[in-house]
């Protein structure tokens, strides 16, 4: 809410401190309580079923998410054959790991070398790759991030500490309801004999979007 629209609901309803009555006066201030309060009205009218509530946020807490993502990022570092085959058929490889659905029917990999580095972006929107990355930070969203990522990538990697030598061509990938895109990020050195476990802890967020890297082995 805004914060125009919060001081013309104050003067409509004028804070009393010793009127306990009015809804406002008891909702809770912590967002989790309040959103904990929204759920026990809307389950009481019906308007929802608690199990699928559990369900929804059960898949987003530990079905979805980076994890996943950095899973296949780990795997195509350990074995090339596998980093062949998921660059040649990204959708055919990821669902054969189980990591498919709403938010990531079309998804494409492309892969950062010393010559070329990845950067991902949604100009229109948000669009984002949910099963392999979870939801999108709230960065990605923003119009700043949406509209200089395209007029000067190099200036918005700079400021996520992603600095590339003038040698490296920058690709902006720009996302859609038809297509979304995850960052193959090189591999860092100094994990030779690492297993893929070990491998997808060095693995971000930002690396699978391009903006950023992966994380120093030592």
């Amino acid at each position: 809410m805004s914060q125009s629209n919060s001081k013309k609901l104050g003067e409509l309803m004028p804070h009393d401190h010793h009127d306990h009555d009015h809804a406002h006066a008891v909702l809770p201030s912590e967002p989790a309580l309040r959103v904990k309060a929204i759920e026990t009205v809307l389950t009481r009218k019906g308007l929802i079923d608690p199990a699928a509530l559990d369900e929804i946020i059960d898949t987003y807490q530990n079905k979805v998410g980076p994890q996943n993502g950095a899973l296949v990022v780990a795997k195509a570092w350990h074995d090339d054959t596998f980093r062949a085959a998921l660059l040649a058929d990204p959708m055919g490889v990821i669902a054969e790991l189980g990591f498919y659905g709403r938010q990531g029917e079309h998804v494409d990999v492309v892969e950062n070398t010393p010559d070329t580095h990845n950067m991902v972006v949604c100009t229109l929107c948000s669009c984002y790759p949910w099963p392999l990355l979870g939801i999108p930070p709230s960065w990605y969203k923003s119009d700043a991030y949406r509209a200089r990522s395209v007029r000067e990538p190099r200036a918005v990697l700079a400021e996520f500490g992603v600095t590339l030598p003038e040698t490296t061509k920058v690709r902006v990938w720009d996302s859609t309801a038809e297509m979304r895109y995850l960052v193959l990020p090189m591999r860092p050195k100094g994990t030779e004999g690492m297993t893929v476990q070990d491998l997808a802890k060095l693995v971000t967020r930002d690396s699978m979007i391009g903006t950023g890297f992966p994380k120093d082995p030592a």
